[in-house]
C-alpha cells in the first residue's frame, strides 16, 4: 500500500525517539498500533457490507452476465486474433505446412464460401489452366523463335534541339 522501506522506518522511528522521548514512545506505538486496527476492522465490515448488498441486489450476476457478453470468445475476437497470428507469421510465396498447392477448393470450402462463389472460382481457375496450356502449345508450335519476346519497338529519342 505504502511504499516504505526499511530506512524510511528507521527515520521515522528516530524522529519519533527524539520528538516524543524514550519514555512515552511505548505508549504512542501502542495507540497508534490500536487505531490501524480498529481502521482495519471498519474497511472489513464495510468491503462485507458491499459485498452483501451487491449480492442481495443482484450486482453480481448482472456483472457476471456483462463479462460473459463482452468476452473476446463470444464477440469473435478470439478468431480475429488467431487470423492476425497467422498473417504475421505469413510467408508470402511459401506454402504452408501440410497444405499442398494443389488443394484451393478445400480453402475455399474452409473460408466459407458459398457453394456458388466456389464453383466460379473453380470456373475461373479452369479458364487460367486452359489459356495458360493453349499459349504453351502455340508458342511450341510456332518454335524456338517465338518463345523470345520481340525487341520493344520505342525509338530514342533525336540528339539535338528540342
Amino acid at each position: 500500500m505504502f511504499d516504505i522501506g526499511w530506512t524510511e522506518l528507521l527515520l521515522i522511528g528516530i524522529v519519533a525517539l527524539i520528538v516524543v522521548g524514550p519514555k512515552d514512545l511505548p505508549g504512542m506505538f501502542h495507540q497508534l498500533g490500536r487505531i490501524t486496527a480498529r481502521m482495519k476492522g471498519m474497511a472489513r465490515e464495510f468491503q462485507r457490507a458491499m459485498d452483501d448488498a451487491a449480492r442481495d441486489s443482484g450486482v453480481n450476476d448482472v456483472a457476471k452476465d456483462l463479462r460473459e457478453a463482452t468476452s473476446a470468445r463470444s464477440m469473435g475476437l478470439d478468431k480475429l486474433k488467431d487470423a492476425a497470428d497467422r498473417f504475421e507469421k505469413w510467408e508470402p510465396g511459401k506454402q504452408p505446412k501440410g497444405k499442398s498447392p494443389a488443394a484451393p477448393d478445400e480453402e475455399a470450402e474452409a473460408g466459407g464460401l458459398s457453394a456458388d462463389r466456389a464453383e466460379a472460382a473453380q470456373k475461373v481457375r479452369d479458364a487460367t489452366a486452359k489459356a495458360a496450356a493453349d499459349r504453351k502449345a502455340a508458342q511450341a508450335a510456332a518454335g524456338p523463335a517465338a518463345e523470345t519476346p520481340p525487341a520493344s519497338p520505342v525509338e530514342p529519342a533525336p540528339k539535338g534541339d528540342a
